[in-house]
């Protein structure tokens, strides 16, 4: 699912870029961008991804980087003439693209690192539980937020929040924001155990990170939408694809995860663990 959504997102970031800039990208370049973010993608794959008994971290990673960024080498030479502006915001869909997915997939790898640097065995199943949840409620944060805001700004938005997307509301974007923090807050306090236990070993969770969590996916989440706009409007186009009839492309329904997953990462590795 991951690599569907990988390179559904690359393929449409490029054609953003090409008509962006008025260029055309050799497929060979094409190809070199994709599997360079894919090699990125791969390398946060934990020792429980395989393939055939190869670790998909270890033996995959580097070769496939390796080969995307030869195709990028030949795909530049190949490429006349070279628009430097493009290439090198091909260069930072690694960063917008390939790492948000990757670190997202980190997420749930998160609770190996941290036993494991303390030399602590423990029984999986509950502490993976946990982990799994973090991404669980950075989707909903952003799809929490992404309603209300629509039904908040519907009801009483007046101040338009930003030209780039104008039906978007200042009122409309707080009430969405609050919200999500407090319905998300909510439930993790009535579904989300408090404690993990293990024999030897008791992990707490303080619910006030969840809070937070939310916090920090919407308002990313909200910026991630307006890049995206902006980028279309750019490029000059509605939709960034039309892989999924009424909902746009990859990029239109994965913007928001794009900004917010790097964010809520940066959190959980600074301050929960």
């Amino acid at each position: 699912m991951f690599s569907i959504i990988h390179f559904g997102c690359w393929w449409e970031y490029l054609k953003l870029t090409e008509k962006i800039y008025q260029t055309s990208f050799h497929s060979n370049a094409k190809l070199g961008f994709m599997l360079m973010g894919y090699g990125m993608m791969l390398w946060f794959c934990k020792d429980g991804y395989h393939v055939a008994g190869y670790s998909l971290q270890e033996n995959f990673s580097m070769p496939v980087s390796a080969a995307g960024f030869v195709l990028l080498i030949i795909g530049i030479f190949l490429t006349s003439p070279i628009h430097l502006h493009a290439f090198g915001m091909g260069l930072l869909g690694l960063l917008y693209i390939s790492l948000s997915w990757g670190l997202m997939m980190d997420l749930t790898g998160f609770v190996d690192s941290f036993f494991y640097a303390s030399d602590i065995v423990f029984s999986a199943g509950a502490f993976k539980y946990f982990f799994v949840i973090i991404p669980i409620v950075i989707i909903a944060s952003i799809w929490i937020n992404d309603t209300m805001a629509y039904i908040v700004g519907s009801l009483i938005g007046k101040t338009p929040l930003s030209k780039i997307s104008p039906k978007k509301t200042w009122e409309g974007t707080i009430g969405g924001i609050i919200l999500a923090v407090v319905v998300v807050g909510l439930l993790a306090k009535f579904f989300i155990p408090f404690q993990y236990h293990t024999p030897g070993l008791v992990l707490e969770i303080e619910n006030y990170h969840w809070f937070i969590i939310a916090a920090i996916a919407a308002v990313a989440g909200t910026f991630g939408d307006l890049l995206e706009s902006k980028l279309k409007r750019l490029a000059g186009v509605k939709d960034s694809g039309q892989i999924m009839p009424g909902h746009g492309g990859f990029l239109d329904r994965f913007d928001s995860l794009l900004l917010a997953t790097p964010a809520v990462w940066l959190y959980v590795h600074f301050f929960m663990l």
